[in-house]
């Protein structure tokens, strides 16, 4: 019975970040094409969608992925922000279990966090994957809830005596802090060096949140992660002939698969790297 109620709620839980990912699938829509209507709507037919048009995952099947009213096929891009969002959710309560059973409120301030940042970073890799651009409407909301968040953290540690050295980064504001600085001039410094031809300065500015959002030394796996996937993608883009050596392509979607690798693995993979280089 406790088996099978653990399972329950982990389903619930995924679910959760499901109907999460349907409604960030919405707002990235209204970034790529401005509606003024408020409901959801068909991006094919414009008609208005009814509950059972909205349920995560179910609908798309019910469906048999077609719009009710145009028949017309709805993008993949649903199903797979949906699931993708659902899974995410999930992994982050496994991650932060063993902090939610010793102290539940902080646990949960710390998983409510993580899972905003997380959904403000899904509407940023459908944004720039669509239209290439990162909106400032996004990045700088994420920017100022982590400032917030790691300032409380702080405080908090603060209170309780509890002062944590530079090397501890999961609740030192300076190592999250120089990790966004440091990282953002550097790629600030390619951005004006290329003239903005090499790295948009958008990808810049969501190298800052990755910074505060990781530290020190998560944000070294994310970017080189994002440079790893992204030179791979571009090199296969290449080979089909959907891309010329010269095309531009976003880099932000990679930065974001970066940072989702490198918050739950990163230094399992730092290590790993290392360990090429016998500097264990």
């Amino acid at each position: 019975m406790d088996f099978l109620l653990r399972i329950f709620g982990y389903f619930l839980i995924f679910f959760l970040g499901a109907i999460f990912g349907s409604f960030l699938n919405a707002q990235a829509f209204r970034f790529l094409k401005p509606v003024s209507s408020k409901r959801s709507i068909c991006p094919r037919c414009g008609h208005s969608l009814s509950f059972l048009d909205l349920i995560p995952l179910f609908s798309y099947f019910l469906l048999l992925g077609r719009c009710r009213y145009c028949q017309k096929p709805i993008s993949f891009q649903y199903l797979l922000m949906e699931f993708i969002m659902g899974f995410v959710f999930l992994l982050s309560f496994l991650f932060f279990l063993d902090a939610l059973n010793s102290n539940f409120w902080l646990g949960l301030f710390d998983l409510s966090y993580v899972l905003i940042i997380f959904s403000f970073l899904a509407v940023i890799f459908l944004v720039d994957l669509k239209k290439m651009i990162i909106p400032n409407k996004v990045v700088y909301p994420a920017i100022l809830i982590s400032l917030i968040y790691l300032l409380l953290k702080t405080i908090f540690f603060s209170f309780k005596g509890q002062f944590i050295n530079f090397a501890d980064s999961q609740y030192n504001f300076g190592n999250f802090l120089t990790s966004a600085l440091a990282s953002s001039f550097f790629f600030a410094l390619i951005h004006f060096i290329s003239r903005g031809k090499w790295l948009g300065f958008g990808d810049v500015k969501l190298i800052f949140l990755m910074g505060l959002f990781l530290g020190f030394p998560k944000i070294l796996a994310a970017i080189f992660i994002a440079f790893f996937s992204g030179g791979i993608i571009g090199l296969v883009l290449i080979l089909l002939k959907k891309k010329e050596v010269k095309s531009e392509i976003a880099f932000g979607p990679f930065l974001v698969f970066g940072t989702f690798l490198a918050f739950f693995w990163g230094e399992k993979i730092i290590n790993w790297y290392l360990s090429f280089f016998n500097f264990q």
